[in-house]
């Protein structure tokens, strides 16, 4: 039964978006809800027999084919819809490897949700909900914003959509919607990152490489985001222990990381560079790419990754942005350095119940000697933190900090 539930999960993050996705292009934007409720039911389907008849054979494919079905049943019952049963009808696979129109269908449901006409916060928060398999506190974890608030985003972005055409948009509209297309791809790939889930990262790795591979969607910004996805995901073979507990990056075994993918990291950022604009993706693909390159933690280059961040902060004055700074700073001058640098941010409202920067705190007054301080934003970092690898790390080190009764 947990293997069926965790195939599941598995396949809602690598396939729901691209059901959708389709689903929608045969439907139409109007009945985007339509295509969100049958590819669900199919997934409660999947639940309910999976686990007494066993996996099917295929079971992406039999995936589609019932929400294919739900799909067709729910268009007979509306005459206006019943030309669409035919093309319904010869939809029957689309697993494994995905072929171009399945994977054109994806790129363009991700466009359509970027459309200028659906605010900012909107899209994006549609985008992660429709596309990449997001739930809705997953997206507010990501917004650092209330759940209650990313679900009114959600269907409000919905209503807009609603009429819109779903299509790649034209070439003089492509800028705008880029822009919003590559957040949604980053807030993806972090989620997936920080949170060690990565089958989520891979997705947006994927999705990455076909925005910047793609005729229509090519453009620098894009083989930066694509670029920063390949060197930090390098680092995934060395980022968990055998329990699936973190490395920090102090202690992980670099002859794990993949090599191949860091070389292509570098020849994109290399591409990136031959345009015109310095985006925030090439600011942090270069901080990447300066850890890659270091053949060890201690002969990490800090100061240079302090100018970087500087100018990150310069492009994005963000408090997520400037706590990395300040452990740059730390490595680069010292604990106490970093603790001042963090006294600007400590307060944000938007880092009340972001467990990284309690943990940050607690590492540098550690280095300090002050382990009563350190135990106390531990505890704290512990309790802000969401179950899981994180979780279980920062208890460690809260433990290991106390002192012995």
């Amino acid at each position: 039964m947990a293997e069926s539930g965790e195939l599941i999960d598995h396949l809602f993050r690598h396939q729901a978006g691209r059901m959708v996705s389709t689903l929608t292009r045969i439907l139409g934007p109007r009945h985007l809800q339509l295509a969100e409720d049958v590819v669900q039911e199919a997934l409660i389907k999947a639940l309910e027999l999976w686990p007494h008849r066993g996996i099917p054979a295929n079971p992406a494919a039999w995936l589609i084919e019932v929400a294919r079905n739900r799909a067709i049943d729910a268009l007979r019952r509306e005459s206006s819809l019943a030309e669409k049963v035919g093309e319904l009808a010869r939809l029957t696979e689309f697993a494994g490897s995905p072929g171009t129109e399945a994977m054109d269908d994806q790129l363009a449901m991700i466009f359509l949700c970027c459309h200028p006409d659906v605010p900012r916060e909107g899209r994006v928060a549609l985008t992660l909900k429709t596309v990449c398999g997001f739930g809705t506190g997953e997206i507010a974890r990501a917004f650092l914003i209330q759940e209650t608030t990313a679900a009114q985003r959600i269907v409000r972005a919905k209503r807009l959509v609603r009429d819109l055409r779903f299509a790649l948009p034209e070439s003089t509209e492509l800028s705008e919607r880029r822009e919003s297309v590559l957040e949604v791809l980053y807030l993806m790939f972090n989620e997936g990152y920080t949170r060690h889930a990565a089958d989520l990262a891979e997705e947006a790795v994927r999705l990455a490489r076909l925005v910047a591979d793609h005729d229509t969607t090519a453009a620098p910004e894009a083989d930066a985001l694509f670029a920063l996805f390949l060197l930090l995901s390098a680092r995934g073979p060395a980022r968990l222990d055998a329990h699936g507990d973190p490395f920090l990056l102090t202690d992980q075994d670099r002859s794990l990381w993949d090599r191949t993918r860091i070389s292509e990291g570098l020849r994109r950022l290399d591409r990136a560079a031959r345009g015109d604009r310095m985006s925030q993706y090439h600011v942090e693909a270069g901080i990447a790419a300066a850890h890659a390159t270091a053949p060890t933690f201690d002969s990490t280059d800090w100061p240079f990754i302090v100018h970087l961040y500087d100018e990150l902060y310069a492009l994005n004055a963000s408090p997520v942005i400037a706590l990395n700074r300040a452990v740059a700073i730390s490595r680069a001058e010292g604990p106490a350095a970093g603790l001042e640098a963090l006294a600007a941010i400590e307060r944000h409202p938007s880092l009340a119940r972001y467990h990284l920067l309690p943990a940050t705190q607690a590492r540098l007054h550690e280095e300090l000697g002050d382990t009563g301080r350190a135990v106390e934003f531990y505890r704290l970092a512990w309790e802000c933190a969401p179950e899981g690898a994180d979780r279980r790390f920062l208890e460690k080190q809260w433990l290991r900090c106390a002192p012995r009764q």
